[in-house]
Order: structure tokens, then sequence, then C-alpha cells
């Protein structure tokens, strides 16, 4: 079994699309490379006349010249589902006005595919709803790299001193995007001025998405662009996730390896691998959100009780975990 992994864009104009972001998406593609040495199976980044499986990450126009030559060969084709027009539109400010055409684009695109893996029901039932057939829709959780993430004192130590974290800190990692829940980040930063609060992630230009407000509480903090996705988590003592759609939501997952108690925004997505009370404490709104990180903040046995029920998430979502489901998927495929 041979297998050409895809990620378009991912060296085009020396990787400009991809450098200094840190995506769930590129998370996401790392680990289907260490998943697939782990288990032995061959694999190229190129396209290779002699694999047996075309698995692609976010079919784009050359992507799509590829499916149709694997086609001709008579090769497999998986698409991984990183994007929805849901999760898309709410990306950059002008994607709302192509909500309609990435749609369409998304359910032809993703019905090339002879198997398109899904990283949660959620996703699924909304590719079902676009037309795509349920019995190709496969859920496939992106996983998480607990050899990756992991708690590092060191790397906390560093971290927490570099961006000045003091007392218990509250933040997330990721984009800054709007749909990532912004408003709500700096409502609860007001609502709790003696807790610093923390966010590692890309800030993008004005250009593409609303701009940050200008006067912003004291006691926040927007990294930008971060080297060190471990060091940025071990820095935290909680984990606030307040984004408004995702198709899974990768940071939680890592969020979880470090131990960290996790607050998420109460969305369709979470249900039913996120457990109120279990792994994370879920909210509606702002309101919600105050009384989660209150009680987070108040009661260490709650944190304790959080972290481990993280820890367990995470392991069952650890990519060695995931990796027999992963080959029996392709050996069904392959009709082997």
């Amino acid at each position: 079994m041979k297998i050409c992994l895809y990620l378009e864009f991912y060296n085009f104009l020396g990787g400009i699309f991809y450098k200094n972001i840190g995506t769930g998406l590129l998370s996401s593609y790392e680990n289907q490379k260490k998943t697939l040495k782990s288990l032995g199976v061959k694999f190229t980044e190129k396209w290779d006349d002699s694999c047996d499986i075309l698995q692609i990450n976010t079919p784009w126009l050359k992507s799509l010249w590829l499916i149709k030559k694997a086609r001709k060969l008579n090769k497999k084709v998986i698409i991984w589902s990183h994007v929805t027009a849901e999760d898309a539109r709410d990306v950059f400010w002008f994607n709302k006005y192509f909500f309609p055409l990435i749609k369409k684009y998304i359910a032809y695109a993703y019905g090339l595919a002879d198997l398109v893996f899904c990283p949660s029901e959620h996703t699924k039932s909304l590719l079902v709803a676009y037309g795509l057939p349920a019995e190709k829709l496969i859920v496939q959780s992106n996983g998480v790299d607990m050899d990756f993430i992991y708690p590092d004192a060191r790397k906390r130590a560093e971290y927490r001193q570099k961006y000045d974290c003091q007392g218990f800190t509250i933040g997330t990692v990721g984009l800054v995007l709007p749909r990532k829940g912004i408003d709500t980040f700096l409502a609860m930063a007001e609502k709790f001025p003696k807790n610093k609060f923390v966010w590692f992630g890309k800030i993008y230009s004005a250009l593409m998405v609303e701009s940050l407000p200008k006067n912003l509480p004291v006691n926040v903090k927007f990294t930008g662009y971060v080297e060190d996705s471990n060091a940025a988590f071990n820095a935290l003592d909680a984990f606030i996730f307040p984004s408004y759609e995702e198709n899974q939501g990768m940071v939680i997952l890592e969020a979880a390896a470090i131990g960290l108690p996790i607050i998420v925004r109460d969305i369709p997505t979470y249900n039913p691998w996120l457990k109120d009370g279990v792994n994370c404490l879920k909210a509606k709104n702002n309101n919600e959100f105050k009384t989660c990180l209150e009680n987070i903040i108040k009661d260490k046995k709650l944190r304790e009780k959080l972290s481990k029920g993280a820890l367990k998430l995470a392991e069952n979502e650890d990519i060695k975990t995931q990796s027999k489901k992963l080959l029996e998927t392709y050996q069904k495929l392959l009709g082997k």
C-alpha cells in the first residue's frame, strides 16, 4: 500500500500561505504523516503513479486535476473535509458574500472522492445536507500527537516569563478571527481584571479580517504567531475556546493533552465527544462563560476533575489510538 498525501499550496510560492500561521489543517496534515510512518505505510507528498490512494487535504484547483488523473489510473481518492461552507463563511470578512458558491464548490469537490473523512459527526451532518451520500462519509478524528503536545514545566516557565503570565492565566491558541469568539474573550477579560488573558496565534491584516479594538483591557495580550505551540498551551492555567463554528477544534484536543481545564461554547460540533462537567465546561452565552470561569478559578477540585477528564479524552484521540481505525479504512477501501 502506498498513499499520496497532498496539501495544495503547501509549497506554493515558498509556502507563503502557510508560513507563520499554525492552523489545525497543518496540524492534521502532520498527524497524517506521523500516523502513516507509525503504521509502516509508504507515502509520498508529491504525485506518484505507483500510489494506491490519493489523499487530499483541502481540494482546490490543482487538487481537482490530480483527482481526475488518479481516476483515470483507477486509484482510490480520499478527501479530508477540513472545511465546510459554514466555518469558511466567517474566516475573512468577504467570505460571506461567496457562501453559496463555497457550498456548491465543496459539495462538488468532496463528491469526487471515494471516501470523505469528517472530523466530527457535525461535519458529516452538514455534508449530508449538501447532498453527499452518507455511506461515503467516515467520521475520523484529526487526532492529537501526545508525543508532541505534553506537559512541560520548563516550557511553561519560559513562555510565562516571556509573555508576562502572572497568577492564574486564562487563554487560547489559534488564529485571531472574529469567528473564534474574540468578543467573548475580551468580555471575560473585562469581567476578570485580576487575571491575565493571553491569545497565542496569528493576527491577520485589517484588509482580511476585522481589526482588534484599539483599546484592549490591560490584562489582555495577543501575542501573534508563536513558534512553540506546546509552550503556549503549557503557559496557561485554563483554556477558553469561545468559537462559534468548528469542524472539530484541534486546539481543544491539544489543550486536553496538557491536562488543562477547558471551557467551550456549547455548539453542535462538540456532541457527543465533549461532555460538560466531565472533560470540559460548556457555555451558551457570556453569562455562562463568566460562571464557568468563576467556578474553575475558585474550585481546585473541579479543575483537577476536568484535567483528568481532558487527559482521558486526549488519550482516546491520540493518533496512536486512531491509527488502527485508519488502517482498517484504507484496507477496506482497497479490498484487502
